[in-house]
């Protein structure tokens, strides 16, 4: 179990570790506090925002608290397989306290039981510990108090956008009072919605855990994991799906806002929305692992989009949408909010909602297109669906030679990004191989000739000569690392020597040790300063693929180093500050990078069975 020494005060950090239960997630730092939640979805206002608070360090206020009296050092970990967190706690006399924390996921009545509810369990572990029990919800980013009113064994705390019920066995005067006590038994906390109980606080909490560790421990029972690197995938996988929101089925880039890539950058933003890029991604590493579950809920979700997108030139689709298929996301900035360790803006919506992204229609047709070739699905996908897929392809054909915001979502300028065109010709070249599998040779023909007319193109304006590299844009010679998706789509064979040397220039020019930046040139925010971790991965990938396996598991081991004491990635990597994290957190694409590196670089099985 990670040890971590006590601080000399309580700052703020991505040393965090992920609970949740696919309706709300939560993070809890190292000392055991809950420092971020939005309930009741992943894009609610917070009801605990303290992260976001840390100008000055991490305040008591919009977070859930235990403290111990002469704190000296302090554990963390999770339990394996599952998303249940275990905090413990000790003094200078050796005295400790247990806490444990999760949120309720297990089949009920045949149901899926996951009530936007946090539950805590703390209980000694030697001596008499002396601790302090908080609970201290904001409303609107601390604008607003709660409203509290205590009742015989809750406490209610009415919010602007949420009414919560405390259920606990904690004495209502010392916890309402911020007063220390001795610890002598177990306790419970049961936060969530504003209902009565139907069995007993101590009794509820320890079967919600037991039923939700068991949960946990058959879902991953059923991952087809790699022989190496397996505690990483299991990690990385559960946090995965922690990030779907799984009333609608849409997957959130992250939990949080307005976490800067880099320290005074600027640049903070929104993540808790659906990107279908980044979903796709999701989609495309939890099958890699055999679990499809995922996938079957988004394709419900992501159809939602396609059909609801309109006919013909008319078919829009937006880079991301709102968790319930919200297209209005409009981007503003919380004043009040103190910014993580005093970074502003704190930014609620995202302006990339107005961005045309024309890889988006790749993304979609990639994202759906296992569910045509996949037997073991509850529902394939047929004719109906092959329709609804072509008017992407169309989008995706009509808008390959117009310039747009690229995958990096530049603000300010547009360009023909050569990682939008390889997403349109994966649109195309998909869609034939789907029409071969449904049995429609003249679609087959159709998308196939578009799919080679959008790759001769690629070959011929992306390919820059002097740089001995594809490069960014047409025409173009600036340097990006999403150029490697080339392999990642199967677009060239792995050994194609123009390939090979995009891998080799991307090192040489983007390369920082194991990390990597997404480019090189200024953008709206000067130039980047930090490395973009899927970027790294993508790296691995790329030199799996042609051929440079050990080299690649070199740099794969290093980023695994990187991850957080509990085996967590954010979106970006300060290399210049010995790898520490930065970005919104935590991050799918980051996690995806772990899944796909271990998938590519294990060992086979059958070298131990």
């Amino acid at each position: 179990m990670p040890l971590s020494p006590l601080p000399s005060r309580r700052v703020a950090s991505l040393d965090l570790a992920l609970i949740g239960n696919c309706s709300i997630g939560a993070l809890v730092d190292r000392g055991g506090s809950v420092v971020w939640c939005c309930m009741p979805r992943f894009d609610s206002a917070p009801v605990f925002d303290a992260l976001l608070q840390s100008e000055h360090g991490l305040p008591r206020e919009g977070a859930m608290t235990v403290d111990l009296e002469g704190l000296a050092r302090t554990e963390q970990c999770y339990d394996p397989a599952t998303a249940i967190v275990r905090t413990k706690l000790w003094d200078e006399r050796g005295q400790g306290v247990e806490i444990v924390d999760f949120a309720p996921r297990f089949l009920n009545r045949d149901r899926m039981f996951r009530p936007a509810q946090l539950v805590r369990r703390i209980r000694p572990l030697s001596g008499h510990p002396r601790i302090r029990v908080g609970v201290s919800p904001h409303g609107r980013w601390g604008a607003v108090p709660p409203v509290i009113t205590r009742g015989s064994h809750h406490v209610r705390y009415e919010l602007p956008q949420i009414t919560l019920r405390l259920n606990t066995s904690v004495p209502l005067s010392y916890l309402l009072g911020q007063t220390w006590f001795s610890l002598e038994g177990p306790m419970s906390l049961l936060l969530g919605p504003d209902e009565t109980l139907a069995g007993g606080i101590e009794d509820t909490a320890r079967e919600f855990e037991e039923q939700t560790a068991l949960y946990w421990r058959h879902w991953t029972r059923r991952l087809a994991v790699p022989l190496q690197w397996q505690e990483a995938v299991i990690r990385a996988a559960i946090t995965l799906k922690l990030c779907q929101y799984e009333e609608t089925g849409a997957i959130v880039a992250a939990m949080t806002t307005s976490i800067p890539e880099a320290p005074g950058s600027g640049r903070n933003w929104d993540y808790r929305f659906c990107w279908l890029r980044d979903a796709f991604f999701v989609v495309r590493a939890l099958n890699s692992l055999a679990e499809v579950g995922t996938m079957e809920r988004y394709l419900s979700w992501l159809y939602n989009i396609v059909r609801g997108a309109g006919p013909g030139p008319l078919a829009h689709v937006q880079p991301l949408y709102g968790i319930g298929l919200e297209s209005d996301l409009p981007e503003s900035i919380v004043a009040q909010a103190g910014g993580y360790r005093g970074n502003r803006p704190v930014r609620i919506g995202n302006q990339a909602q107005e961005h045309f992204q024309h890889d988006v229609y790749g993304s979609i047709v990639l994202g759906a297109a296992q569910a045509f070739h996949d037997h073991r699905l509850l529902r394939q996908g047929d004719v109906h669906d092959f329709a609804a897929l072509e008017v992407m392809g169309e989008q995706a054909w009509r808008l390959h030679r117009e310039p747009d915001a690229g995958i990096w979502e530049l603000r300010t300028r547009e360009r023909i990004h050569t990682s939008s065109v390889l997403l349109c010709w994966a649109a195309c070249d998909r869609l034939a191989r789907i029409a071969q599998v449904l049995g429609l040779p003249e679609r087959q023909r159709h998308w196939h000739q578009r799919a080679e007319h959008i790759r001769s193109a690629i070959l011929a304006e992306a390919w820059s000569e002097e740089r001995q590299c594809f490069v960014e844009s047409f025409g173009g010679r600036d340097l990006d690392a999403s150029v490697l998706l080339m392999g990642e789509v199967n677009f060239l064979p792995p050994q194609d020597p123009r390939f090979v040397a995009t891998v080799r220039t991307l090192e040489r020019e983007l390369g920082d040790g194991p990390f990597m930046r997404r480019y090189a040139a200024p953008d709206d925010f000067g130039r980047p300063q930090t490395a973009f971790n899927v970027c790294s991965f993508w790296r691995v990938d790329a030199l799996a693929r042609i051929g440079q396996r050990e080299e690649a598991r070199e740099i794969f081991e290093a980023l695994l180093a990187r991850r957080n004491h509990v085996g967590l990635l954010s979106e970006d990597m300060d290399a210049a500050a010995g790898g520490e994290l930065w970005g919104n957190f935590p991050q799918t694409y980051s996690m995806v990078g772990i899944v796909h590196g271990a998938v590519r670089l294990s060992d086979p099985w059958d070298r131990v069975v």
